[in-house]
């Protein structure tokens, strides 16, 4: 994970020295929104108008951040309307690259370019600043509306539904306050949690993540209990934000990341919750399990030096969840 510095390349991992050997997250630097009719939204700059085939989104079938992207482009009905690069899972010395293969890596499908930074740069010819997905690109300005994957999907949510007829809204008004409050415990625990595991470079800096980490899925697991989704019978943002990492739980997190205390499937409400998920109709087809498992093994070499990519256990996504709403329970 390079960065780009005054628009040149550097080979430079996240700095923990500074921070106690604790993993600290860099802000999304492009912050512009797509909305119906072009003005600005709640930051950036306006002109960004939904528009059919206007905009092109660089993803990592591996990346959490930018599953969310992919999930909701599914369920917004919007592959028609965003075409859609996939970066190839192995991310070494130059970051990102676009080469192929027989799993999903598309190359770029826009300009023909070999590596992320270069869309940075032709952006901002002198970027500062971490190269991450997704990045949803606007071909009529040639430059980057967003790379901040929670502000994408909320775009996403609305921004286009004049065009598609799809008004599905999981981001509806009369639920925003406790979708924010649910959100920020699992970003800051369990989303980035896991990360904040993974990545400690001291004793201390783990044993203060990964408390947090295991007391919110106990308390997710007890909540599933009461509810069929995170708000209730209505499936919400918050709902795919945690699923995203729920779905690489077991085959990364546990094992790479150090999370090994219990396994998602020790969770009967948590397990049965994110197989429903997983079964919404076109969310299969947006996880790529074999990018995910490469790409963190192969990758981490500050983890995983040799490179080992391990056996994984076999998981029955396609199980009967049997997740009933609360309504119809007994």
């Amino acid at each position: 994970m390079g960065l780009l510095i005054d628009g040149k390349w550097h080979d430079q991992w996240y700095d923990t020295k500074t921070t106690g050997g604790s993993f600290k997250r860099a802000e999304a630097k492009f912050r512009n929104w797509i909305t119906a009719d072009g003005t600005a939204g709640p930051s950036g700059s306006d002109g960004f108008k939904a528009e059919s085939g206007r905009y092109h989104l660089y993803v990592s079938m591996a990346c959490p951040w930018a599953h969310r992207t992919l999930i909701f482009r599914q369920l917004k009905s919007l592959q028609d309307h965003i075409s859609v690069s996939v970066v190839h899972p192995d991310m070494l010395g130059e970051g990102w690259t676009f080469e192929t293969d027989e799993y999903g890596a598309t190359g770029d499908n826009l300009f023909g370019l070999t590596h992320a930074h270069q869309i940075y740069t032709r952006a901002d010819a002198d970027f500062t600043g971490r190269v991450t997905v997704p990045i949803l690109w606007d071909k009529q300005r040639n430059t980057i509306v967003s790379n901040e994957s929670s502000e994408i999907i909320r775009m996403l949510n609305s921004a286009f539904d004049g065009l598609t007829g799809n008004t599905d809204d999981y981001w509806p008004q009369e639920l925003r306050e406790p979708i924010e409050a649910i959100n920020a415990r699992i970003y800051d625990t369990l989303n980035n949690g896991v990360y904040k595991c993974g990545f400690a470079t001291s004793q201390e800096a783990y044993d203060a993540a990964i408390d947090p980490l295991f007391d919110t899925l106990e308390w997710l697991e007890d909540l599933l209990t009461e509810h069929r989704y995170l708000l209730g019978d209505q499936v919400t943002e918050a709902d795919w934000r945690l699923f995203t990492t729920l779905a690489r739980f077991d085959s990364v997190y546990h094992l790479h990341f150090k999370c090994n205390r219990k396994r998602l499937i020790d969770y009967p409400n948590l397990w049965a919750y994110t197989r429903e998920l997983y079964q919404w109709p076109g969310v299969a087809e947006t996880v790529g399990m074999h990018h995910i498992v490469r790409h963190y093994h192969y990758s981490h070499d500050t983890i995983n030096p040799s490179r080992i990519i391990p056996t994984n256990p076999v998981l029955d996504w396609t199980a009967p969840h049997k997740r009933v709403s609360a309504a119809s329970a007994p």
